[in-house]
């Protein structure tokens, strides 16, 4: 298992710094940050097209014709169709989703900025998500990215995790203090 995980990672890291060279080059960083994480949006939200990624019996001809389609609703440039397209042919499109993920990180490593999870007991709207980023960079005098994802074992509040830092305001965490407060009592 983890000579797969090494594997998946050694790709992903040498498509995404082409991909990074190449966007570079053409001064199409930014757009391409913009197109991939609207890629990923659908991504991470249609369990079918994950499917569809996966299926290894579908043609690289029928792949090319699917991802067209996704990529023009985006309106997604030649760079970003012709990488689709490399990924395609050389079967392996099925990275897709790590690679644009470490396309992102090393976008985002190069700008100084930092990356962390943020986890709420409910979906946060990116209005308030954007309000954290930046009370958190005026704070720690840096520019950070937060993933939001959702942890319904919080009842209620937030947990930040910033590399090993982590901040935890949740109601579940006071309640485990209280626990062992009693406990100890």
């Amino acid at each position: 298992m983890s000579k797969n995980r090494s594997f998946s990672g050694g790709i992903s890291q040498r498509y995404a710094l082409a991909l990074l060279e190449l966007s570079n080059e053409t001064n199409k960083t930014e757009e391409n940050v913009s197109t991939l994480s609207s890629f990923m949006k659908i991504y991470n939200s249609d369990d079918n097209l994950k499917n569809y990624i996966k299926n290894p019996t579908n043609t690289n001809q029928n792949q090319k014709e699917v991802f067209e389609k996704i990529l023009n609703v985006i309106n997604a440039n030649k760079i970003i169709k012709n990488f689709f397209f490399i990924l395609i042919m050389k079967k392996r499109i099925f990275f897709v989703g790590e690679i644009i993920e470490e396309f992102i990180r090393l976008v985002s490593s190069k700008k100084g900025e930092i990356s962390a999870n943020l986890f709420s007991s409910r979906k946060l709207d990116d209005r308030t998500i954007s309000e954290i980023e930046k009370e958190i960079s005026e704070n720690i005098k840096g520019t950070i990215k937060l993933k939001s994802k959702v942890d319904e074992s919080l009842i209620e509040g937030i947990v930040l995790q910033i590399g090993s830092l982590m901040i935890d305001t949740s109601i579940k965490n006071k309640l485990q203090k209280y626990k062992k407060l009693m406990i100890e009592a």
